[in-house]
């Protein structure tokens, strides 16, 4: 008898083990710092296998940075000043401040940046960004630009966590910021262990194989 690729993998998927979707980071608090990881069949134009850098974190709420999610426009379209630098990309931080502009960076002194970890800055004086841009001869694994930002509230977040929407991880920034963004879940997730590894090579689209 003829089985089909689709009887067959479904098959599997029954036959797998029940605890492969559960995430072992979830008694692991988020913080400012930490990244969220996305399980790998989550469906959602912006968070589906998205990168999540946290950038704060507070008994209110959390607040963070799609990592991978580059938009079809570059930051030089959208200020004048770069228009003669090298391709600077720029990506949808989230849905929430769709007209603001966000950007980490690794320039310390800069006046007004929040220190997000150990060398690595949200925002600050656009002036002072500008000018290290304009002296820095490569800037590509130094600073990221996004529209936009994603938010929770303390009780959204924790629901997420709780239904394995969500790894919550850590990352060597200056991996994160100079690692290709469509290869970032996969590379994130890899990192996270041998089970998450395995999760990495699993189609977006079940069927899909």
């Amino acid at each position: 008898m003829f089985l089909s690729k689709e009887f067959i993998y479904l098959w599997d998927m029954n036959e797998m083990d029940k605890n492969i979707f559960k995430i072992k980071s979830n008694d692991i608090q988020p913080s400012r710092g930490k990244i969220l990881i996305s399980e790998p069949f989550l469906c959602d134009d912006i968070f589906s296998r998205s990168v999540i850098l946290i950038v704060d974190h507070t008994s209110e709420g959390s607040m963070g940075l799609v990592m991978n999610k580059q938009l079809p426009v570059l930051v030089n379209e959208v200020i004048n000043e770069f228009k003669y630098l090298d391709d600077i990309p720029l990506y949808k931080g989230g849905p929430i401040g769709i007209d603001t502009l966000f950007y980490l960076h690794k320039f310390d002194n800069i006046p007004g940046a929040l220190n997000i970890s150990k060398g690595l800055y949200l925002n600050g004086d656009f002036s002072a960004i500008k000018k290290r841009i304009f002296q820095e001869e490569d800037i590509k694994s130094k600073i990221r630009f996004f529209i936009g930002y994603s938010g929770w509230d303390e009780s959204q977040l924790k629901h997420e966590i709780e239904e394995n929407t969500w790894i919550i991880g850590k990352e060597d920034y200056n991996v994160l910021l100079s690692i290709d963004s469509e290869s970032m879940w996969k590379e994130t997730l890899s990192k996270q262990g041998r089970k998450y590894e395995t999760w990495s090579r699993f189609p977006l689209i079940p069927l899909m194989n």
